[in-house]
């Protein structure tokens, strides 16, 4: 029936943004959360729905703030619609696309096509990204005010970096006219130049060339003083060394519009995962030394790291089916990105509710977004998961249009359930006969 009520009853209710962690029921009408009470609901709506949460988590739907898609350019890869299926069954409501598509959205009637094709095939928020550069080329500017009236969330160049600071620095300044987000990605690209992996004696003896912490930092450091001179908001796409944690806490010190991201695969896998030149494992930044990996996991328990994203970026087999050196970069995550994250929890080194503040209000905040909170009136976005649910990332199973996982075959502690996107079902486990 249109319109009709959803009750979840028997759940355990985790809100981030207000730190609400107790046994509850929750109301949603029309698209939205209608009320919260603890133990049972006061009151049930004639004709409503009821679905007993058995005593799973119900969180807000995560954010995910750094997805690529294939569409438009390279539909093979991924679609939105593929993309959007592999988030809900991640229990992920809102995905952030990066611009760097083919042709790169750049212009306003392009961030429109991206809209209005999510809003018809795929039942989860995705939020248009659009260009810095044209083309992403790094020399002119596009026309923020018209990319931004026409529906895009942010300016970013998706993989690729600025490296001409005075035009980084003009982009900073014309964003902070419209208190427009920057998201931009740190890597210089001199130092990154053919390197493959991390920069250590790892790649020495694997005979690969690495990229050193350098080629993050420096450009990190340029990033956060136009950032601090400019007054744009800025928010650092993702890092992944000790250093550079450094960096950021030193300038979140002196500029509260300075936010960063870390990738999954940088806060849960080191450079040694690179094993026997594993292709799934080529990702930009590279996985770093276990020092680095562990420095980021302190960063984000003491609130230095804001985010945490999968960094989701599909590859077809053709591209990953090559010598380490030359097969393409990246991996997808948004299937795993949950699972992935609460083995931070298992491990006792972050608690569950800094993990999920991570992926639901703080991006909400940073984005400026509704979501990412259990409220009276906020969107109906929640996700429903299993914390001890163990399962096996099968390559069969997986609903991205491509298969380059770096947790293939990797057994896990923790599922979502079910999804809700806009007050309606978009994913529910077979396990689960709600």
């Amino acid at each position: 029936m249109p319109n009709r009520p959803l009750l979840i009853e028997n759940a355990r209710i985790i809100d981030p943004a207000t730190n609400a962690d107790f046994k509850g029921s929750i109301l949603i009408e029309k698209g939205r959360i209608a009320d919260i009470a603890e133990g049972a609901a006061p009151g049930v709506p004639e004709k409503a729905r009821t679905i007993d949460a058995m005593g799973l988590i119900a969180a807000p739907g995560l954010i995910d703030m750094r997805v690529f898609t294939g569409e438009p350019g390279h539909e093979y890869r991924e679609t939105i619609a593929s993309a959007g299926e592999a988030a809900a069954a991640g229990g992920v409501t809102t995905i952030l696309v990066m611009p760097d598509t083919l042709p790169v959205i750049d212009d306003g009637a392009l961030v429109e096509f991206i809209a209005r094709n999510a809003k018809a095939n795929t039942g989860i928020t995705v939020l248009p990204s659009a260009a810095i550069t044209k083309g992403t080329e790094g020399s002119e500017l596009t026309e923020f005010g018209l990319l931004l009236e026409a529906g895009a969330a942010c300016l970013a160049e998706g993989r690729k970096s600025i490296q001409n600071s005075a035009v980084l620095r003009a982009a900073m300044t014309y964003a902070a006219n419209f208190d427009a987000l920057i998201v931009h990605q740190p890597a210089e690209a001199s130092l990154v130049s053919d390197g493959v992996m991390n920069a250590g004696p790892l790649a020495t003896f694997r005979g690969l060339k690495g990229i050193p912490g350098e080629a993050e930092t420096i450009p990190l450091d340029r990033d956060l003083q136009l950032a601090l001179m400019t007054g744009a908001r800025y928010h650092a796409a993702q890092i992944s060394t000790a250093r550079a944690i450094e960096l950021t806490r030193f300038y979140k010190a002196r500029a509260a519009h300075v936010t960063v991201g870390a990738s999954i695969n940088n806060l849960c896998l080191n450079e040694n995962d690179v094993g026997s030149y594993r292709t799934f494992f080529k990702l930009s930044p590279p996985l770093r030394h276990e020092d680095d990996r562990m420095a980021l996991v302190e960063a984000l328990k003491s609130g230095i790291v804001d985010v945490i994203h999968s960094d989701h970026d599909p590859q077809d087999s053709e591209g990953k089916r090559q010598p380490f050196a030359d097969a393409a970069t990246g991996a997808i995550g948004l299937e795993t990105l949950l699972p992935a994250a609460l083995r931070l929890v298992h491990s006792g080194d972050v608690d569950l509710m800094t993990v999920l503040r991570a992926m639901t209000a703080r991006p909400a905040e940073i984005l400026g977004l509704e979501s990412g909170r259990i409220a009276k009136g906020a969107p109906a976005d929640l996700c429903l998961f299993d914390m001890d649910y163990p399962w096996l990332v099968e390559e069969a199973t997986i609903r991205s249009r491509s298969r380059n996982t770096t947790f293939e075959n990797a057994r896990m502690t923790g599922k979502a359930m079910l999804t809700i996107a806009g007050g309606k079902v978009v994913f529910m486990e077979e396990q689960q006969g709600a």
